[in-house]
């Protein structure tokens, strides 16, 4: 019988793009492997996944098996349900046609293993049951991995909410992890802050799921994050009872080249009638001289915080590429919900802005193609929202960063690249998330100009080295796939 995987992914399209990552990098080294995903279909959108499930089916033999509409009650759709608290009620309300599929799937296939991420780890007893290893693909780093194995100690040493400590008298209380520098209890993900919030126990279910697990697979390399690994590995972060295996097998970048299997190769693409005008533009610029501002999908601003930016570099009379999305329709600093028009940039930045700085600036709405930009070699910065795509990206295109986290465990991962990993500088920004431009400038120009900089550039080129090693045969990314596959060959 042949073998297979099913993967389960949340039901959004940047957690599925990770699962079929992995699965492109499973299949280019066991390409007998059969590799299912199951998509949830949950009865609001999530981001349109037809058109990338055809794509990818069309060039990988990726099967994929869409699962039943979910029905939710009315009090869920409602504006004030956080997007967390939808999703798990959406899986929980999922988990009898996992059960269905992952059984009909065993009929035809052996199933060696049923692989989640963390969100659907509330799904975990669904493999147990069927005798399938249950094993995690945790998308972000081993530091992070971290603060959720660490959760179920938080949970029972403590009767306070995260939240609680930070309004103590000293707002920025530490928190101790094995391996970690201190994380201030305010740079938790914010579901994670209040523990009467749903969300918070369903993140605590998943955290103790992952340590009985049979597996983690994590999406970063041992040079990037030595002492976190050690640190569980070691079982400092699970003390009441046996870590899973862990196999570092990144970085593992979306549109890094083949899929999986050449992550940290240039992305360039060389034929100038299909390259966007922004890689145009950055032929024209002097090597290492261009800072690139991108916050990811999610990530939008208000009209005053943009202009903030907008002031910043024009003060710094540095070289930038800046993308720009539209501000949230609610008035606040962040949302994930955009307007539904769609405003010049003139409107949205400060008067004769684009005209002052067209020498030296390009502004471009929405998107760019971040990988292809950062391997470019004009860019010699990135001011980033800290996702750990992107961190990973800039690590493969050797760019230094200036960390300004926004949601999820971003502020997390702030605390890692500045204290830990020492890949990045840190953006100050006031209680509320505001960062205003005599920031922006100094933190632009400390980065490009100084000489913390340019160590910071030099740590992060040597990173980009070690992250060509770990993915080479021998390397420590290759060699821990192939010791996932061993762990399949027992099973």
């Amino acid at each position: 019988m042949e073998e297979a995987l099913v993967f389960y992914p949340s039901p959004h399209i940047g957690h599925l793009i990770s699962m079929v990552e992995l699965g492109k990098l499973i299949l280019n080294h066991r390409p007998s492997i059969s590799i299912h995903i199951l998509i949830t279909t949950p009865p609001y959108n999530p981001g349109d996944t037809a058109p990338y499930i055809a794509s990818v089916s069309s060039t990988t033999p990726i099967i994929f098996h869409r699962l039943p509409t979910i029905s939710l009650p009315p009090s869920f759709l409602n504006s004030s349900t956080h997007h967390e608290n939808l999703t798990f009620e959406v899986l929980r309300l999922n988990k009898p046609d996992v059960l269905q599929s992952l059984i009909s799937i065993s009929k035809n296939f052996d199933v060696k293993g049923f692989v989640m991420d963390l969100f659907c780890g509330i799904a975990y007893d669904v493999p147990v049951q069927l005798n399938i290893p249950a094993l995690f693909f945790f998308t972000s780093g081993a530091g992070c991995l971290i603060g959720f194995l660490c959760l179920p100690t938080i949970h029972r040493t403590t009767t306070k909410s995260l939240k609680d400590l930070k309004s103590l008298k000293d707002l920025h209380t530490p928190l101790e992890f094995p391996g970690l520098p201190p994380i201030p209890a305010s740079d938790m993900a914010k579901p994670l802050l209040d523990r009467d919030d749903k969300a918070y126990h369903c993140f605590l279910e998943g955290s103790i799921n992952l340590a009985k697990s049979a597996g983690i697979i994590i999406n970063t390399f041992e040079f990037l994050e030595p002492r976190p690994i050690k640190a569980v590995r070691d079982g400092l972060c699970v003390p009441d009872g046996p870590t899973p295996p862990i196999y570092c097998v990144g970085p593992l970048i979306v549109g890094g080249g083949r899929g999986g299997g050449d992550s940290c190769s240039s992305a360039v693409d060389d034929d100038s009638d299909q390259r966007p005008e922004c890689l145009k533009w950055l032929d024209s610029q002097p090597k290492g001289k261009v800072v690139f501002l991108c916050f990811g999908s999610l990530g939008m601003f208000s009209m005053e915080q943009l202009r903030e930016i907008a002031l910043g570099l024009e003060n710094s009379g540095q070289r930038f590429l800046w993308v720009v999305r539209n501000p949230p329709s609610q008035k606040q600093n962040l949302a994930i919900a955009a307007q539904p028009d769609d405003p010049p940039l003139e409107s949205l930045l400060p008067e004769g802005f684009l005209g002052r700085t067209k020498d030296r600036g390009l502004v471009v709405k929405k998107w760019a193609p971040q990988v292809a930009v950062l391997n470019h070699d004009s860019v010699g910065g990135f001011v980033t929202h800290c996702g750990w795509n992107s961190v990973l990206e800039a690590v493969c295109g050797g760019v230094p960063m200036v960390a300004w986290p926004l949601y999820a465990e971003q502020r997390f991962n702030r605390v890692l690249l500045v204290e830990e990993i020492k890949i990045a500088l840190w953006m100050t920004e006031s209680e509320d998330g505001f960062v205003i431009s005599d920031e922006v400038e100094k933190r632009v120009r400390e980065l490009m100009e100084s000489e913390k900089g340019e160590l910071i550039r030099e740590r992060t080129l040597a990173m980009k080295q070690e992250a060509k090693a770990a993915l080479s045969p021998g390397g420590s990314s290759h060699v821990a796939l192939n010791q996932l596959f061993e762990s399949w060959k027992r099973s």
